[in-house]
């Protein structure tokens, strides 16, 4: 029995560097397609299925931001942004409209393909166990109600719309209630990527989180921060 190949979308307008992805990746058993434009790429992106999706950030026709926004808010799929740019203010932004990593340029062919197996694995691993048919395990908190085996999360018995990654860390807080955790244990659960990735990750999370389920995020209630230890749920 053939094993159906993963495929992965890749939005790159430098033929060069796309067609060196699509090498490395096929190469590690993928299947891979390349978009060059950022309106096709988006199309493509929202319309077929695949399993992750490495955006360049500056593209023709729609830039990799507004398309990683857009995929974000239909799709709950690994995004990596693949960009030279390294100043923090483009990592907080495409982290907070949805990127789950970035990659720099240049990178090894090595790096490339073991954060791409590292998402894949970390996507699977979080989404196994959601089967309608098992029993529910919940967690309350107020007036904010945590199904662990749906992943769903409601405030007022109103759904709260979390992508994958935003209920797990959400469910982390929550099972550790009371207790502080550090932004290298959340990343460590989360992420699970070692020396991979950025730390910026984990407030750029909680920032969404909150969005969603404060009443008011710029005075958190539910998750607070405490300086220069981490995080803590009360509920």
């Amino acid at each position: 029995m053939t094993t159906q190949k993963q495929r992965i979308l890749i939005v790159e307008d430098d033929p060069e560097i796309a067609k060196l992805e699509q090498y490395f990746l096929e190469a590690s058993g993928f299947e891979v397609v390349i978009e060059s434009d950022g309106v096709k790429g988006a199309e493509r992106a929202l319309n077929e299925i695949f399993s992750l999706i490495l955006l360049d950030l500056n593209l023709p026709g729609k830039s990799g931001m507004t398309i990683c926004n857009e995929i974000r808010e239909k799709v709950d799929i690994p995004i990596l942004i693949v960009t030279a740019r390294i100043e923090d203010i483009d990592k907080v932004h495409g982290l907070s409209v949805g990127a789950d990593d970035y990659i720099t340029k240049p990178f090894s062919h090595t790096e490339l393909v073991a954060r791409v197996k590292s998402h894949l694995a970390r996507y699977a691993r979080l989404t196994m166990n959601t089967s309608p048919s098992k029993t529910s395990e919940e967690l309350y908190s107020g007036n904010m109600t945590i199904d662990r085996n749906a992943y769903r999360v409601y405030l007022d018995d109103i759904e709260v719309t979390l992508t994958t990654k935003e209920f797990e860390l959400l469910y982390y807080l929550a099972i550790n209630k009371g207790n502080v955790l550090s932004k290298e244990q959340i990343y460590d659960k989360i992420w699970g990527e070692g020396n991979y990735g950025e730390l910026e990750a984990v407030k750029v999370y909680i920032n969404r989180i909150r969005e969603k389920i404060e009443k008011n995020p710029s005075k958190p209630e539910r998750i607070q921060t405490v300086w220069g230890a981490g995080y803590r749920f009360i509920g």
